[in-house]
């Protein structure tokens, strides 16, 4: 007699299959470029005050492009955000160097959010269970207000970052709350650093 099979069967070549394989590659690719970004940060040497300094101060413009991009590749690193900001007022002054740290903590946090939700958003919304379903579903309608908040939070912004773009929440919010978020740390610390111009 027969036996009649469980459930439905997936055909070998049904678009399903590779589709969950790509959202797993995807997801993969994202949790490998995350562990590169953490070797970095923890191999490569950061330039001192003098070194900085003396750098802006020959480079040009072209320099000061430069340090807007290191930095913010910096934020998609576990480099601590506090000690980047301090470095660059202490570099640069307040004023240059607050523009810099706001400037590359834009850009570091929208591209962190850019990669989370390229790469990863499809694993979280395919296999999400109904708790973290509903709590993804409070994220989309309060997204700006809970990227705000969380940048000025202890959490690491990289983390922040990345886990925005898993989530719900729309680029708009995403993109505008961590403008708004990067401001009250990147004064303060910008400012410690300022301060300590003397010293160097």
């Amino acid at each position: 007699m027969p036996v009649e099979p469980a459930g439905p069967v997936e055909p070998v070549d049904s678009p399903e299959a590779p589709a969950g394989r790509r959202v797993w590659l995807r997801l993969a690719l994202l949790g490998l470029l995350i562990a590169a970004a953490a070797v970095v940060a923890l191999t490569v040497d950061r330039p001192g005050v003098p070194a900085l300094r003396g750098w802006l101060d020959g480079a040009g413009p072209l320099g000061w492009t430069a340090v807007v991009l290191v930095a913010s590749a910096a934020h998609l690193t576990p480099v601590p955000r506090t000690a980047l900001a301090i470095l660059l007022g202490a570099a640069a002054g307040f004023p240059a160097g607050l523009a810099v740290a706001v400037g590359a903590g834009w850009l570091g946090g929208t591209a962190g959010f850019a990669l989370g939700r390229h790469l990863g958003r499809d694993a979280v919304a395919r296999f999400a269970g109904r708790r973290l379903a509903r709590a993804d579903r409070l994220f989309r309608h309060r997204g700006f207000l809970a990227v705000a908040l969380a940048r000025v939070s202890p959490v690491p912004f990289w983390i922040v970052s990345y886990a925005a773009g898993l989530s719900s929440i729309r680029w708009a919010p995403a993109v505008l709350g961590t403008l708004v978020g990067v401001v009250p740390g990147s004064v303060l610390h910008v400012a410690v650093g300022a301060s300590l111009i003397s010293w160097f």
